[in-house]
């Protein structure tokens, strides 16, 4: 159903594409369903972990290893997706997220053994399908609309990421948060199917040379990922302890759903700029638009301390949403250039997240010293006042794109 929906979209719109429009149709189901995969269990992780009794210190030791895994793993991800091609890296890393949310589900029952094994399955997935989509979808974008095929996908995105959370938060309200990490697994194995009968696109067994990447031509794009990583640190893991350990600190099993409503109520304003910040980025904007974008996200990242109830975090998440979309929709498209740029297309985007986990490493680094120097309540609050400077590094990237 998924797959003949995107297809009738894309077939209508894009008929300058050089790839077959299943290809295209399989490559934005599978991300869908990732998505809902991901924002049903791994969206509350670190909350789950939180409410089984873990401190906000351990969780961010814990994800310190785990950027720390993801950042090796991009290497070795590379090396996976040059021999085996993209797709299968799609569905290697799908395959293996199963078995990663089944120990995410089974932490009360065996404690760090089983965060252990979620950690080091959850980066090697996490790296391999983050590298995997970046090679398969800047191969089959189209040159000149690339802007509004970015934009289309951003609209699947939101729109998954805005049912999962409300899913996810339901089933741990009824049958309890375990339950959720079950419901993620099998929907990822869903969203294996479609990759099943593909053909590679891109050439297979390539030889992957990190020394040949020309590190003083892309340093700006290269150090600009590290404000990425940061970014998603603050707001996709120490938002949401803060909702749950300052904001609603009184919620138990209740603070799933509450998270969940509160991502979702995004989704509209996600939606509703996704097609213009497309437009933006194909009459050669996406220059300003990162950059505007990108202080707003500080100016966000500033104000979420003083979040202290509903009205006020459905705010933020609203303004963040419209920033994030903007920033995610121009820094994918100028480093989509640059890959082309570059010649060494796996290389540079495995480089690239490589310096995002680092950024994230960096942010989590922070949080914990934050963490012991302040306390919880003020630790996390002074982080986002600290992210609020980081991240404005992502405005730095300078992509020869939008330099004409």
């Amino acid at each position: 159903m998924f797959k003949r929906t995107i297809y009738k979209l894309l077939e209508k719109r894009h008929f300058w594409r050089y790839v077959s429009f299943s290809e295209v149709a399989e490559l934005y189901t599978s991300r869908t369903l990732r998505i809902i995969g991901l924002n049903i269990a791994s969206g509350f992780a670190s909350v789950y972990l939180y409410q089984t009794g873990y401190s906000l210190k351990v969780i961010m030791l814990f994800w310190i290893c785990y950027y720390i895994s993801n950042a090796v793993m991009n290497y070795v991800s590379a090396y996976i997706i040059a021999y085996f091609g993209p797709k299968h890296g799609t569905l290697f890393s799908n395959l293996i997220y199963i078995p990663a949310m089944v120990a995410l589900g089974l932490v009360p029952n065996y404690g760090l053994s089983a965060i252990i094994i979620w950690g080091v399955l959850a980066s090697l997935s996490s790296a391999l399908y983050g590298l995997s989509y970046l090679v398969e979808f800047s191969k089959v974008k189209s040159i000149d609309h690339a802007g509004q095929e970015i934009g289309f996908m951003n609209i699947l995105e939101k729109i998954s990421i805005g049912m999962s959370p409300v899913v996810g938060g339901a089933v741990a309200l009824l049958l309890g948060a375990q339950a959720v990490m079950m419901v993620g697994a099998i929907i990822f194995a869903l969203s294996a199917i479609p990759l099943f009968r593909t053909v590679e696109q891109t050439r297979v067994r390539q030889h992957v040379k990190f020394r040949d990447l020309s590190y003083r031509t892309f340093h700006r794009s290269l150090t600009s990922q590290l404000g990425v990583g940061v970014d998603i640190v603050a707001t996709g893991i120490v938002w949401s302890l803060f909702i749950a350990a300052v904001v609603f600190p009184h919620l138990s099993n209740e603070i799933y759903v509450s998270l969940g409503a509160l991502s979702s109520v995004t989704i509209l304003a996600a939606i509703g700029v996704s097609y213009a910040y497309g437009r933006l980025i194909d009459r050669h904007r996406g220059g300003d638009l990162l950059r505007i974008t990108v202080v707003v996200n500080a100016l966000v990242h500033a104000s979420r301390p003083f979040a202290n109830g509903v009205a006020s975090v459905v705010g933020t998440n609203v303004t963040n949403e419209i920033a994030t979309t903007g920033i995610t929709m121009s820094y994918m498209r100028g480093m989509f250039d640059t890959a082309d740029l570059s010649g060494n297309r796996i290389v540079y985007l495995s480089v690239s997240q490589v310096f995002s986990s680092i950024g994230a490493i960096i942010a989590c680094t922070i949080l914990f010293m934050c963490l012991n120097i302040f306390g919880d309540a003020q630790g996390l609050r002074t982080f986002f006042f600290i992210a609020a400077i980081c991240v404005l590094l992502t405005g730095t990237a300078h992509f020869h794109l939008y330099r004409k």
